[in-house]
């Protein structure tokens, strides 16, 4: 079994990459995780836990052998809508509920967001304009403002004595 142990945060030429791991969003948030590549080698996953692994991440195994994360195809629902107001509107009253979201646009300006199926989340997007399309794509949502993930990042800690007053 192949033992992936450390993410790779600096370039690396395409012809180093030996093989790659595609995996669905719930798998890609572990740390440890025992799979099969994509051509059908055994790996286990050793990480630090986590930042999620994004589409494109490099790992790096005790053997020097590098792979490269994929993210699998998964069903989705994509909200389209014009970008600017009403997608900042349709993203801030989804994040409001706490979900994963992707977020991008068409080359037409259309913008979209990305969202695991939910009858609540659709009716929601519905109201607020957005054209709904139930499929199946590669589900790679924004990670967050205090994610490392490999990168500059923000800790944020909440030892001190405070509340959060959350208003609905």
């Amino acid at each position: 079994m192949l033992e992936l142990i450390q993410r790779i945060n600096h370039p690396v030429d395409s012809s180093e990459i030996h093989d790659s791991l595609t995996l669905p969003y719930e798998l890609r948030i572990r740390g440890r995780l025992r799979a099969t590549t994509d051509t059908n080698r055994d790996i286990g996953l050793f990480l630090d836990r986590g930042p999620v692994l994004r589409d494109g991440d490099l790992l790096l195994a005790k053997t020097g052998e590098i792979v490269r994360i994929r993210a699998a195809e998964e069903t989705v629902v994509t909200a389209r809508l014009p970008a600017g107001m009403p997608l900042a509107r349709l993203c801030y009253h989804l994040g409001n509920r706490h979900v994963s979201l992707a977020i991008g646009s068409d080359e037409d300006g259309t913008g979209w967001v990305r969202f695991p199926p939910d009858h609540v989340l659709e009716e929601l997007a519905e109201r607020l304009g957005a054209t709904l399309k139930h499929h199946t794509a590669p589900f790679d949502p924004e990670p967050g403002a205090y994610d490392k993930a490999g990168r500059e990042g923000h800790s944020h800690s909440h030892a001190h004595g405070h509340h959060h007053a959350h208003t609905h």
